[in-house]
């Protein structure tokens, strides 16, 4: 089976998320989201150093999955 550039790009791109995802820091316990108890979610935090860090890599290789995602489809 031979892979194309956009399957392998595609398959890089969802590594990386998952990676770049679990080494973020968890901004709720598990409990609260488990019991559905008042959480401060939407409350109004700011993200600093290290967060916004992984944030923006994080937006980034989303969009470049969602693009050659639809890429994929499209050519194809």
């Amino acid at each position: 089976m031979v892979f194309t550039w956009k399957e392998i790009i595609l398959f890089i791109a969802s590594l990386l998320m998952i990676i770049i995802v679990l080494l973020q820091d968890s901004k709720e316990d598990a409990s609260t989201a488990l019991t559905g108890e008042k959480s401060g979610l939407f409350a109004n935090q700011k993200a600093r150093g290290f967060d916004v860090v992984m944030t923006f890599i994080t937006l980034g290789i989303s969009v470049l999955f969602i693009t050659f995602a639809i890429l994929a489809v499209a050519i194809n």
